[in-house]
């Protein structure tokens, strides 16, 4: 049985769900692979091919080149392999990013790493997964004695053509695997040793673990927790779940009225148990009641790249495309305005549509505000003359959300705070399910590659409109759910 570093670093998350995966793959839940996972995959290319240009008398091997194959490459004596694989007598396999012969004849490895710094949560346990690497190629007879990431600077702007030392820096991380290389050791061994068992699982450890880390096969083992559960509960606490778990109770609504919990948890606890909204009007009305008219409900739609596309930009950075903005007077007028740009350039042009429309006037609604400040700060660093009316947006900025996150309370919200959790409930006769972009994902994608590929693009002006009425909608959605609070 093969057992890669993605592998150990999900089972080091959930044993159960490899096991599930390694020895009834038919009946493991994949999730659908999404044009946005394709991107990423690309972006990881991208990133390794700027990599290899560190390396210019790197050797490329085969894709998927097999580890007899890779030991005849290293026998030729080269300093630079790009892609050996290496495996051991149990199974372990690995396929080394970069790797460099010393002058003792022993190796150093480059691992490719996408993000702008060393991740060690335990989904994306960088640290670890090339500890496994070395352990691959220890187990197969070669001696490592240096182990590095490269990652994208978080610091590096882009300007004129991609330097690839500047885009990227090289982190040595040799120490931090020694510190856990015996540990990792033992782990696999286990791991090992677990995908072997010929078991009965119809628990995984994900059950006592918040609804962020839950793995992919959680409903797949755990069939019994439905709609409801105490996972939903805001912020609730590892210690928390295993208590109620203790208890015996899965529903939220069987939660013991003398258990100790926050003061957003009791009221959703209230809202299960009566299946009604719980909010404070009173709260609800004076908050809202602060807010200057005009209102201008805005959304912001981004784009990404790990590898900056234009100068300006960092790796990762949001490269604002859209706008939609839905304008309430205080006689009740509603106007809207929208803006998409049709090729990738900075967002001056955005900025300046948005000023000639709102002004320096009323409050600026949006939904999870942080984001849209967030941007509002980025376009103020690319155009500092801008960053009066930019500014003025982020002083008078008001968060929908928080509403919901404070004050009002719906089971029907599943623990969630987000508007595509809201609207369905307060105005179910608006949809996002009846558009072709449903998402601010699916947005950043179609929108790149309208602008990358449009080659790839038979009718670009019906993926622009569907763009178009997507963001459209995530402020009209704010509209109606702010008229529905002002007539409580």
């Amino acid at each position: 049985m093969q057992l890669t570093k993605t592998n150990f670093i999900q089972y080091l998350s959930c044993p159960e769900s490899l096991w599930l995966l390694k020895n009834k793959e038919n009946e493991y839940p994949f999730g659908e692979f999404s044009l946005f996972q394709e991107k990423l995959r690309n972006e990881g290319f991208e990133v390794e091919h700027y990599a290899q240009l560190l390396f210019p008398d790197g050797l490329r091997l085969d894709e998927y080149i097999a580890p007899t194959a890779t030991k005849k490459e290293l026998d030729k004596g080269l300093k630079f392999y790009f892609q050996p694989s290496f495996e051991t007598s149990r199974g372990g396999y690995a396929v080394i990013d970069i790797l460099e012969r010393s002058d003792n004849n022993t190796w150093h490895i480059y691992e490719i790493k996408s993000s702008t710094s060393i991740k060690t949560d335990s989904k994306h346990n960088q640290i670890k997964d090339a500890c496994f690497q070395k352990y691959v190629m220890t187990e197969a007879g070669y001696t490592v004695s240096k182990v590095s990431i490269i990652n994208l600077n978080k610091g590096y702007i882009k300007n004129g053509d991609i330097n690839p030392s500047e885009l990227l820096e090289i982190v040595d991380i040799t120490n931090e695997v020694n510190q856990i290389y015996s540990e990792t050791v033992n782990e696999i061994n286990t791991a090992f040793n677990f995908l072997k068992k010929d078991i009965s699982i119809d628990r995984c450890s994900c059950i006592e673990k918040t609804r962020s880390n839950h793995c992919d096969a959680f409903n797949y083992f755990n069939s019994e927790i439905d709609e409801h559960n105490i996972y939903e509960l805001n912020r609730i606490s590892v210690k928390k779940i295993k208590e109620l778990r203790e208890l015996g109770v899965s529903k939220i609504k069987d939660i013991p009225d003398n258990y100790n919990l926050t003061a957003k948890q009791q009221l959703q606890l209230v809202s299960n148990q009566k299946e009604e909204a719980v909010y404070d009007l009173k709260e609800i009305k004076n908050t809202l009641s602060e807010l200057k008219f005009p209102l201008h409900f805005i959304d912001y739609e981004t784009f990404p790249t790990a590898v900056p596309k234009i100068d300006g930009l960092s790796p990762h950075e949001q490269l604002t495309f859209q706008v939609s903005i839905h304008t309430l007077l205080s006689d009740g007028t509603l106007k809207h305005y929208e803006y998409l740009s049709d090729s990738l350039e900075l967002p001056k042009k955005l900025i300046e549509y948005m000023e000639s429309i709102t002004g320096l006037t009323g409050t600026f609604v949006s939904w999870h505000a942080s984001f849209e400040k967030g941007r509002n700060d980025d376009m103020m660093r690319l155009f500092p003359e801008h960053k009066p009316y930019l500014d003025f947006m982020n002083t008078n900025m008001f968060d929908l959300e928080t509403i919901f996150t404070q004050y009002y309370v719906d089971y029907r919200f599943l623990g969630k705070t987000s508007i595509k959790n809201v609207l369905p409930v307060l105005v179910p006769e608006l949809s996002y399910k009846v558009l072709n972009v449903q998402n601010g994902t699916e947005a950043l994608d179609t929108w790149g590659r309208l602008v990358l590929e449009p080659e790839k693009i038979e009718d670009k002006e019906s993926v622009r409109k569907d763009l178009l009425e997507y963001c459209k909608l995530d402020t009209l959605a704010m509209v109606k759910i702010y008229e529905k609070l002002i007539a409580l």
